[in-house]
């Protein structure tokens, strides 16, 4: 960024750095007085920040991380220190690298000063290690939940999930990416050198006052519709270029953003081949020219990059419902990808990536009916008809029985459903097929208004008649004003 930081931010006090729309009134009124004109983009002159790889250390056969959630200062504009939080950084958190059939335990301290947790979202593991709202860490004490590393080669993430203020402490950086790698990972001729070919892509928007500060204080209609930026970011990064030294480039996106849902595509139209959906490997390729990831969501894509010419990830702004609410985000710019003049070959992409089992909904033993419902001026979030109360378990499920869940969304938003615990798979969209981008394997999955999504939900290896698991919808907001359930698996 170029010129006086305050006075850059005050220029573009709209959403995402530069589109004018009405939208910036629902979350920016609260530090203005009166509307403020866009005058210009942002400027991509900042490296991409890769986070550093951690792996950890082997202690008697347990491979150990040792993470502390801190407050910080993060330097998002040139001369300004803007206060955050973060996991062994100042903002978000180093990648974890992860191995399926490894035990793995995990030292988290709390030196925030205040109650946090740490949740590790799409994981198949203990309830009582979920790190969801029950299993919170006090002011200078460590959490050490322990478990083996189950399932498939995957983009996990990991963040904060404290009841009343996961969205507070969310925005302000306690989130991180984990990847998890098994044999079949192994033999696949994808790009896999860290920060080279295969790098961490996190999404998220901020808004900003003209101080470059980043408070969390949302306003009626933030909490309504969730708290929107006027910055958008990468891995922390604003403006920001990525030197691309191959010729096919694998990006592991996360929309780790409170409530966006972004329309991402490349601003030239090149189609990209999607890998992966949340909990691993898609049966093959398949070739795309957009990708809509909401809040929670993952997706690993790789893009042809043999042409040199400089590729931009972008969104472009689509409604997604919310009548007078607003419900789209306007265009704008993530990333920009710029090919060095010269590049190393990749290797050619294979043409089947894993094995998974047809979706058969006649397995079901059981279907259970979630309604996802809101009231008006950011109040009334329930899962039907019941707001989340701590002492409440609202379902019971059996380990080993496959079940039919079926979610709707009753409001004028689309909601992010996530289930801790498992990874779904999608039966159908109001009868209709998963597109071949979302057949995979799911913990999260966009309801939009009206709309009927079936998934398929198994339990199949821990049970715990007293800790239970979460699902819940992923726009933080919503979350955290009750729209959330409790479920035990026995």
């Amino acid at each position: 960024m170029s010129g006086k930081p305050p006075n850059m931010i005050r220029r573009r006090m709209m959403l995402m750095g530069g589109v004018a729309l009405g939208v910036v009134g629902l979350v920016g009124y609260q530090f203005w007085p009166r509307p403020i004109r866009a005058s210009g983009p942002i400027k991509f002159d900042k490296l991409l920040a890769i986070p550093p790889l951690e792996r950890g250390r082997m202690q008697n056969g347990t491979r150990v991380f040792d993470l502390t959630l801190k407050r910080g200062s993060t330097v998002f504009f040139e001369g300004i220190r803007t206060r955050s939080m973060g996991i062994n950084a100042d903002y978000l958190a180093p990648v974890l690298r992860l191995r399926v059939g490894e035990k793995t335990r995990f030292n988290v301290t709390n030196d925030l000063g205040e109650d946090s947790t740490l949740h590790w979202h799409g994981f198949s593991l203990p309830a009582v290690a979920d790190g969801g709202p029950h299993q919170v860490i006090r002011p200078g004490e460590t959490w050490s939940p322990e478990f083996t590393i189950t399932g498939k080669a995957a983009t996990m993430w990991f963040h904060s999930h404290m009841f009343h203020k996961t969205a507070e402490q969310v925005w302000a950086g306690l989130a991180g990416m984990a990847i998890i790698d098994d044999e079949e990972s192994d033999l696949l001729t994808l790009p896999r050198n860290y920060g080279v070919d295969d790098i961490p892509v996190v999404l998220q928007d901020r808004l900003f006052t003209p101080a470059g500060q980043m408070p969390y204080v949302p306003g009626m209609r933030a909490r309504m519709q969730g708290m929107i930026g006027n910055f958008p970011m990468v891995n922390g990064t604003i403006g920001a270029v990525f030197p691309a030294s191959t010729t096919l480039l694998r990006m592991r996106l996360l929309n780790g953003s409170n409530a966006s849902i972004y329309n991402l595509r490349f601003d030239d139209g090149r189609s990209f081949l999607q890998v992966a959906t949340d909990g691993g490997f898609l049966p093959a390729p398949v070739r795309r020219s957009g990708l809509r990831l909401a809040p929670g969501e993952r997706a690993e894509i790789v893009v042809d990059l043999s042409d040199g010419q400089v590729a931009k990830l972008v969104n472009r702004g689509i409604d997604t419902g919310g009548g007078m609410m607003g419900g789209g985000l306007p265009d704008f710019t993530f990333l920009e990808i710029r090919p060095k003049k010269l590049q190393v070959p990749s290797a050619r992409l294979p043409e089947r990536l894993t094995t998974l089992p047809d979706v058969d909904p006649a397995r079901a033993v059981n279907t259970r009916r979630f309604r996802l419902e809101m009231g008006m001026m950011g109040s009334g979030f329930a899962i039907n008809g019941q707001p989340m109360r701590m002492d409440v378990i609202n379902e019971v499920v059996k380990v080993g029985q496959p079940e039919i869940w079926e979610v709707t969304s009753n409001g004028m938003l689309p909601h992010p459903f996530h289930v801790h615990g498992t990874q779904f798979r999608i039966i159908d969209r109001n009868g209709q097929p998963p597109m071949p981008g979302e057949a995979g394997l799911k913990d999260t999955v966009l309801v939009n208004p009206g709309e009927v999504v079936r998934i398929l939900v198994e339990f199949t290896r821990y049970t715990d008649a007293k800790n239970p698991y979460m699902y819940h919808c992923h726009i933080l907001e919503h979350e955290d004003g009750g729209m959330m359930g409790q479920f035990t698996v026995v």
